[in-house]
Order: structure tokens, then C-alpha cells, then sequence
């Protein structure tokens, strides 16, 4: 399976805060699957109050149609093709090259942990990183 890994933390602090963007990261992250691609989406605890904001962020970006429910918690996809399996929680530091993910998303339930270590390491940016996972 083809792992697309996306950090919204960059634009958040570059466009957003207008500040560098810190070594220690911390935030959500929620785990989308569509046919034989994963994306990994991260993203600041200040740019994404609820696992569905992140949701509906990558949603527009790709022009794939949704909706929140009722309580705004949950950003539904409308396209039955696209699956959102997880979320949870993470923590980054980008000098020690370290990646712990952990927690569950209230919307989305637990992230699916099963070969998530080696889908992170697949990804160029992310193979010289420790992973933790729980």
C-alpha cells in the first residue's frame, strides 16, 4: 500500500502563527484510506480543535465533497471509496528524529496500528525517525 504522509504543521505556523515552525511538535492526526493509498494527515493542536477539521481540510483540498454532523465533531466523506480509519494523537521532535503516535480520535476511533511503524519509515522524510507507537 502506497503511504502519503501530510504535516499541516508548516503552513500552520509559517502562514497562520507567522512564526518558524518549532522542533517539538504536538497535535492529532487522523489516518484516511482510499483503494490502495494510506494517508497519514498530521496536524498542530492549534490548527485542529477535532480529528474532523483535519478531515475536512484534506477533503477540500482534493475537492471531495462532505459534510460535519450534527454536533460538528465528524466530517463525513461522501465518496464511500474513501474510508477514514483512525486518529489519534502525536508528538514529534524534529532534532531528536522521533515520532510517537498514541490516544484515539473520539469521532473516528483508535488509529489502526497494524504495520503503521513501517508505513512511516516507507516514507522519505520519515526513514531516519524512531516510531512509537502506543
Amino acid at each position: 500500500m502506497k503511504v502519503i504522509l501530510i504535516n499541516y504543521s508548516p503552513a500552520y505556523y509559517s502562514i497562520v502563527a507567522k512564526t518558524a515552525v518549532p522542533e517539538k511538535l504536538a497535535g492529532k492526526f487522523v489516518q484516511i484510506k482510499h483503494n490502495t493509498t494510506e494517508y497519514l494527515l498530521f496536524a498542530p493542536k492549534e490548527f485542529a480543535p477535532y480529528h474532523a477539521d483535519i478531515v475536512e481540510r484534506f477533503c477540500s483540498e482534493r475537492g471531495l465533497s462532505g459534510h460535519y454532523n450534527s454536533e460538528k465533531k465528524r466530517f463525513e466523506i461522501h465518496d464511500p471509496g474513501w474510508v477514514v480509519a483512525g486518529g489519534g494523537k502525536f508528538e514529534m521532535d524534529t532534532t531528536e528524529k522521533l515520532i510517537r503516535l498514541y490516544d484515539n480520535s473520539m469521532a473516528y476511533g483508535r488509529f489502526d496500528p497494524e504495520g503503521l511503524r513501517e508505513k512511516i519509515l516507507s516514507v522519505i522524510e520519515m526513514s531516519d525517525y524512531r516510531v512509537q507507537i502506543g
